[in-house]
């Protein structure tokens, strides 16, 4: 059975209305927005921060006071324990009724109106997400997703035959499926440097970039963290060795913006393209793209761009057509919930989280973990696996008997577990729990019919 919820009580004291209202002004002065959010909306959060004013970010993780306030701001169903925040994240009540009220905004305006208006409006979201990234906000593009996003670079980019693109057996398959097109469209060279999942430290990711540079080298793709294990890259370092070469480095911040407290002067990424549904919780199909100033003229984009006069804006980049603006407003609502708690906070909660489950689970037999635990190469994602239990059907088993959702990763001998990523509104309790099913299965094996599953033939394409 799963450990019952105890309700968070919030001992805090009381905060005016004019106080609440000023709070969330200033967050939202502060990332140059205009939200919907309401003066009452974040009030717990603010005054459990507050009272975690004197405390590090690290001592605040351990805070269970201050987390149990945020989760009181999801309307997450704790009948189902999600640990699959890795694919996309749900979004706080704030941002949910944000965009409705976008959304009702809109059904209510003419269409040539509410488009003026609505895309003057995203200028602002672009201003803050400029902000959070430490860039100018004419180098940010607000997009549907990461993919779209790095698409955009990895197909606009000039590449000719013989040109070489490193990039990792780690990296998404969906961008290395996009260099595969390239050089088979334009004869382009694709080489993968094989990662060990974990490797030995973050110096070793170093130097395989570096001995894999070859004269013919144009291009990087670097992934900020992995995809399939939660490894954090050091990109600062990876993009500095590239510079030193002459090599342009494209930046997979899929799953590292907003989850890392690391801004462009941390990453130095020539390119970085990240979804802002995942850590930023911000709403479903929303992504951003940087690109220096002097770097977006050459880049080609993926559809032709409203005018040649925007030959050298972000905004070439974003005409896709009639869509609702609703989601990307309220991006600016899912900034202000961030920006309450706190981005160094936030990663080291996320990180908290990752340990407190993946210490007790690395000591019982057969369990083994790809993800190294060291706070430089990882944060709020892990992968685990059971030696001799194939990750499909201990995926199925957890969902279908206790409700607890993971994401299956087989990648043959390197890769076979589950990603289990926890986020702010996940509590100990739950973790507790996926500890003991996992310990049972270690110890007992699957029960039928899930101990007879036989895996299909792998497909590599």
């Amino acid at each position: 059975m799963k450990p019952a919820e105890t309700p968070f009580q919030n001992d805090s004291e009381p905060i005016s209305t004019m106080e609440r209202r000023g709070f969330l002004k200033t967050l939202g002065a502060a990332a140059g927005l205009a939200t919907v959010i309401g003066p009452d909306a974040l009030h717990g959060i603010e005054a459990a921060v507050r009272n975690t004013a004197g405390l590090t970010p690290h001592e605040a993780a351990r805070d269970e006071s201050l987390w149990g306030e945020v989760q009181q701001a999801f309307t997450m169903n704790r009948s189902l324990i999600n640990l699959d925040n890795a694919w996309t994240c749900p979004s706080p009540r704030v941002v949910t009724e944000a965009v409705v009220q976008y959304i009702w905004d809109q059904e209510q305006t003419p269409a040539q109106q509410w488009i003026n208006d609505f895309e003057d409006r995203v200028d602002t979201v672009r201003v803050a997400l400029a902000t959070l990234y430490g860039v100018d906000p004419e180098e940010i593009g607000v997009m549907r997703n990461a993919t779209e996003a790095l698409k955009t670079i990895l197909y606009g980019i000039e590449l000719k035959a013989g040109d070489e693109v490193l990039t990792t057996s780690l990296d998404y398959s969906s961008m290395v499926r996009v260099l595969r097109h390239r050089q088979q469209r334009d004869g382009i060279t694709l080489t993968q440097i094989d990662v060990p999942a974990p490797p030995e430290s973050s110096d070793e990711l170093v130097e395989a970039f570096e001995r894999a540079i070859t004269p013919k080298t144009r291009l990087i793709l670097a992934s900020h963290i992995a995809y399939l294990n939660g490894q954090v890259f050091p990109v600062g370092r990876i993009c500095d060795i590239a510079h030193q070469h002459g090599i342009e480095v494209v930046v997979d911040g899929a799953h590292s913006f907003a989850h890392l407290a690391e801004t462009q002067q941390d990453i130095r990424a020539d390119y970085y393209g990240t979804s802002l549904h995942k850590w930023l919780l911000a709403p479903k199909g929303t992504g951003m793209l940087f690109i220096p100033r002097d770097k977006i003229e050459k880049i080609q984009p993926l559809m032709s761009g409203p005018s040649r006069r925007r030959n050298a804006s972000m905004r070439k980049f974003e005409s896709v057509g009639t869509q609702s603006l609703a989601p990307f407003l309220a991006i600016g609502e899912a900034i202000v919930f961030h920006n309450a708690i706190g981005p160094e906070r936030k990663e080291a909660r996320l990180r908290y989280l990752t340990h407190y489950w993946a210490e007790r689970l690395q000591t019982i037999p057969k369990i083994r973990m790809y993800t190294s635990l060291d706070s430089e190469m990882s944060c709020g994602i892990a992968t685990v696996g059971i030696e001799g239990i194939h990750p499909v059907p201990l995926r199925d088993y957890l969902w279908e008997e206790h409700h607890i959702q993971t994401a299956r990763i087989d990648e043959g001998e390197t890769i076979q577990g589950l990603r289990t990523s926890p986020n702010l509104y996940t509590t100990l309790p739950e973790l507790d729990y996926f500890c003991e099913v996992m310990e049972h299965v270690a110890g007992k094996g699957l029960p039928e019919p899930y101990s007879s599953y036989k895996p299909r033939p792998r497909r590599f394409d």
